[in-house]
């Protein structure tokens, strides 16, 4: 999957390397969240690498898994609705 098709996640096709922030030789994944409408949270996780190609594998590997946890959780909070006899 592409990290340009998931939900809530902006990246611009021009640059291969949104998210990524190399400190020192090594890669981090960047990017903010907003648990409430009003606050926002930076994360930095390094990637543990220093090649970049593997890098950009482990960002587009943690926005999958971040997709397909968002989207089990939209499922499992839709309401069952029971079948009422009438």
């Amino acid at each position: 999957m592409n990290i340009t098709t998931l939900p809530g996640i902006r990246v611009r096709p021009e640059n291969p390397n949104h998210h990524l922030w190399n400190n020192h030789g090594t890669w981090f994944l960047h990017y903010t969240i907003h648990p409430t409408a009003f606050t926002k949270e930076r994360i930095r996780r390094s990637l543990g690498t220093k090649d970049l190609a593997v890098a950009r594998d482990r960002r587009d590997a943690f926005f999958t898994n971040l997709a397909s946890d968002a989207a089990k959780a939209a499922v499992s909070a839709t309401p069952v609705r029971k079948a009422v006899a009438a």
